[in-house]
């Protein structure tokens, strides 16, 4: 509980306290004091607000109607039921603060992109900072391991990079001398040093932690819609109460007394408080709780479109695939396919690329690293290893072709890698971007709650594109894709009337993520553009959060229709009964901050 909280719990306390102590002392005028001052401690915010929008011109809100009730209430010796209406308001006030304080701070620990220290170099001596400290054009240092902290561009040495942060490919990235840098990503072989181009809080990780705390600030339309419905409704029941003392006591000589009293429950119970209140905090809610799942909502108005989606797009690699590759068959002309296997992974044992990684895990046997000699990396195209003291090549078909290997094309999709002893072809090892496990049941789960198509959009080859769809049981698919080509597609699909939903991770997937109706990244893979992009964050890369998602969502809609439906039905039959006198202030009070209390617990739901 925060300060303000802390103190808006004292005020209730206290003017409870003095209402209680009013109710057992029996002199008139302490009895009225104490009710003044509970009165003032529980709603002398509401009053000056009341005034300042008096004074500004907005006359008619929630907050004139509490303060013109309430002092009417006190003008006609109703004095605690006018205490009771101001202690009952800054409940649903407290425990609204409550809810969205919890539900931000749940967002907010979920997404820590930034650095706590920085080894920046001074006077020629490295010393670690706060991060806020390094200037810029300053020196940093980045070792492997480490999370490059500031954009920049590298001054001194030569590594391998993560970057699939910003990519969303597997494959690492080199960086030399005069490269750029880009905080997120993650340093993975050498020291490297960096000239920082921005200060610390501009640079990509940072942006993403303020994009974060800003998550709730876009309203949902209906939202909005309420917000709207509040200032018109209003004025029309300020009117209404007017005329039920005017109307009777002029023309049926009515007692003005009971009038004033009916028009004052009257006024009590049209409070829109209840709308005003519950409404964005059963969004607070739902965030709240996509939040502690590991999905993060930029705004009620996305949660309210997620509910709506009956359409999802994905990309493939990173966001279907792993981003890891494995083997899938080993084709051999000459040689067994153990031996193939066996000769590739020594070729392949001095790398760390993710496509020898993935030969060296299907060889599984021990790799006797003393038969090779030389390896020599062919830029673009592969490697030459000595193993035994014979000569292999091992790459790509390009590869083959420079040394005239008389190579085979294969009938599987995937990535070929191609071995030959000399210019003798030996066979071809296929590698794939593994799909992911949990792929193929969150397209199933999707179509269980409620989603009619699902497409895949991908710049790979229409092979590869095929055969993730089938395996996933994605409806249909698009391949050899340009960025600009999948915005098309989208746009194809919202045409024809579809509420789309695209799910990706990498920067060039940030065009299509702003241009759907909802953008989906993929924040632990994804890169910052496309965190930025998107409406929604799978912080964890599980794509089964999509599902779960769809289903918080459309809880949360129930809810929000629930409190619209049970505020507007309730405050109907007490303002009919209010002005027939049937009820009093008391059921007044009730059906303004009753149903208010009743609303934002009905709300807390969101939140389980």
């Amino acid at each position: 509980m925060n300060a303000k909280q802390k103190k808006t719990l004292i005020r209730i306390i206290s003017a409870v306290a003095l209402a209680v102590c009013s109710a057992i002392i029996k002199k008139d005028i302490i009895k009225l004091i104490l009710l003044i001052v509970s009165y003032l401690i529980a709603g002398y915010d509401v009053i000056i607000s009341a005034v300042k929008d008096i004074i500004n011109g907005q006359l008619l809100n929630e907050k004139f109607l509490m303060t013109v009730a309430t002092i009417g209430a006190f003008a006609i010796n109703e004095r605690t039921e006018a205490c009771a209406v101001m202690i009952f308001y800054q409940i649903g006030e407290l425990f609204q603060s409550i809810a969205v304080g919890k539900s931000r701070r749940s967002i907010s620990e979920l997404m820590d992109l930034t650095s706590d220290t920085v080894n920046v170099i001074r006077d020629g001596t490295e010393m670690t900072v706060n991060p806020y400290e390094v200037e810029i054009g300053e020196t940093i240092v980045v070792r492997p391991g480490e999370k490059i902290p500031i954009d920049g561009l590298i001054t001194e040495g030569e590594t391998e990079v993560d970057t699939s942060s910003l990519t969303g490919e597997s494959l690492p990235a080199v960086k030399r001398v005069s490269d750029r840098a880009v905080s997120g990503s993650v340093n993975i072989s050498g020291v490297i040093k960096i000239r920082t181009e921005k200060p610390y809080d501009e640079s990509t990780a940072s942006r993403i932690a303020e994009l974060v705390g800003s998550s709730l600030d876009k309203k949902a339309r209906i939202d909005d819609f309420v917000t709207r419905f509040a200032s018109v409704y209003t004025p029309i029941v300020v009117g209404g109460a007017l005329l039920l003392v005017l109307i009777p006591v002029i023309f049926f000589n009515g007692e003005i007394g009971v009038w004033v009293r009916r028009a004052l429950s009257f006024l009590v119970v049209s409070c829109p408080c209840a709308l005003v209140v519950s409404v964005p905090l059963s969004f607070f809610g739902g965030v709240g709780k996509a939040s502690r799942n590991g999905i993060l909502v930029k705004g009620s108005g996305y949660m309210e479109m997620l509910s709506k989606i009956d359409t999802v797009v994905f990309d493939k690699t990173g966001t279907l695939t792993k981003g890891s590759f494995a083997v899938d068959a080993v084709h051999s002309d000459a040689l067994s396919e153990a031996e193939l296997l066996d000769i590739t992974a020594l070729a392949e044992s001095y790398s760390n690329h993710p496509v020898a990684l993935s030969v060296l895990k299907a060889h599984k046997g021990h790799i006797h690293k003393e038969r090779v000699g030389h390896v020599t990396e062919i830029p673009g195209k592969g490697l030459k290893a000595e193993i035994d003291g014979e000569e292999y090549y091992v790459g790509n078909p390009s590869l083959m072709d420079s040394i005239g290997a008389d190579w085979k094309p294969c009938h599987l999709s995937g990535t070929a890698v191609h071995v030959s002893k000399g210019s003798s072809y030996l066979g071809h090892i296929i590698v794939n971007d593994e799909i992911k496990d949990e792929a193929e049941k969150a397209v199933a789960e999707l179509k269980d709650k409620g989603i009619r198509k699902t497409v895949l959009l991908t710049g790979d080859r229409k092979d590869i594109a095929e055969k993730t769809a089938g395996a996933i049981g994605i409806d249909s698919y698009e391949a050899e894709l340009l960025p600009e080509d999948k915005v098309t597609a989208v746009e194809k699909l919202l045409v024809d009337g579809n509420r789309t939903a695209f799910c990706g991770d990498g920067i060039n997937d940030a065009p299509v993520l702003a241009r759907a109706d909802l953008g989906i990244a993929m924040g632990g893979m994804g890169s910052d553009a496309a965190i930025e992009a998107a409406d929604i964050v799978l912080m964890d890369d599980d794509l089964l959060k999509i599902p779960k998602a769809i289903e918080i969502a459309k809880k949360t809609m129930r809810i929000v229709y629930e409190n619209i439906i049970l505020a507007i039905a309730v405050k109907i039959v007490i303002l009919i009964l209010s002005a027939l006198g049937v009820t009093g202030m008391w059921i007044a009070v009730f059906g303004d901050v009753g149903v208010l209390i009743l609303a934002v617990i009905n709300s807390m739901r969101s939140l389980i």
